[in-house]
């Protein structure tokens, strides 16, 4: 089953050589969630292809014009599009505000119920829970109540072991029965248990979003071992009084959490407008930890796999 992520954004505060703003798509088993939603989002999932109208759950981390400013367009669209299925919305304080105020005063009348969930980004905790997966809040350190998410899939099925299952000639019409954990009893009688005609689940899955936020060490336990970590990278570390300032984090402080949390795999983003390719930050957090990648916008990004060096 699908665990993957693709880039939708990945600039800040401004778009600029060619690149979006903050905006993730992430498919957990074919359920689709969004992650924040800055200016243009609507149009770079038109470029990509994606199913928008799939989405029943967009995560905002905070209330930054740059991971926001795209939301009420994408929500009107839906209503002009005449959504009827409920669509639920995740952030801090003030965004059910934000979102309402544009709403009543263009007087747009929504075709389906929305549903505001306030996050505490002084606390992790829980705020979604579903038979697919949950998400977990990141607290995080920015100039405005900020939080990243955690997502995490739960336990799978156990798999079908196909080798058995055509030594058997188990017939198809078993095999639902047999996934859920009966046993299979053949023609001539003999039972062949649930635990031989399966294999042991695969790994649950793990990503973590992590922008906007200055480097900070309380994140490390929490996403400690996880399969896929992003982590903004606004800077190179020559300018870390900039970043301390703005409360923004470098490339080299991304691949240190990175380090330190002992994650499989690096993604870094939120670049600043004055680097006009992220391949100098990508090269200077590949210091610390190899396995970094500059995100590029439209690329995929299985959650997951086995780690290989993306460069």
């Amino acid at each position: 089953m699908k665990f993957e992520l693709t880039v939708l954004g990945s600039n800040s505060a401004i778009p600029a050589h060619g690149r979006k703003l903050s905006a993730q798509l992430l498919n957990i088993k074919d359920e689709l969630v969004l992650i924040d939603c800055g200016e243009g989002t609507l149009l770079q999932m038109f470029a990509y292809h994606i199913k928008y109208s799939k989405i029943n759950h967009i995560f905002i981390s905070h209330l930054h014009g740059d991971h926001i400013f795209g939301l009420v367009g994408l929500l009107t669209t839906y209503g002009l599009n005449r959504r009827k299925k409920t669509l639920n919305i995740y952030g801090p304080d003030g965004l059910d505000l934000i979102i309402n105020v544009q709403l009543k005063l263009t007087e747009t009348k929504l075709s389906y119920e929305l549903v505001f969930h306030r996050t505490d980004p002084q606390q992790s905790t829980i705020v979604l829970d579903t038979p697919k997966f949950t998400v977990q809040t990141i607290p995080l350190l920015h100039r405005v109540p900020c939080n990243g998410y955690l997502f995490r899939e739960k336990n799978q099925q156990r798999r079908i072991n196909k080798s058995l299952i055509d030594h058997y000639d188990v017939p198809f019409t078993k095999i639902s029965a047999i996934k859920e954990g009966a046993d299979y009893t053949t023609p001539k009688g003999e039972v062949v248990t649930h635990q031989q005609l399966t294999l042991d689940p695969l790994p649950e899955r793990s990503y973590a979003y992590c922008s906007d936020t200055m480097y900070t060490e309380s994140i490390l336990k929490l996403i400690e071992g996880i399969d896929l970590l992003y982590h903004e990278a606004t800077f190179l570390h020559e300018l870390l009084d900039k970043a301390q300032k703005t409360m923004h984090s470098t490339a080299l402080q991304a691949a240190s959490i990175a380090k330190q949390s002992k994650v499989k795999q690096l993604l870094i983003g939120h670049f600043s407008s004055r680097y006009q390719t992220p391949e100098v930050l990508e090269k200077e957090a590949q210091t610390i930890f190899l396995n970094t990648e500059a995100v590029q916008e439209g690329k995929t990004y299985p959650v997951g796999v086995e780690p290989i060096l993306f460069k």
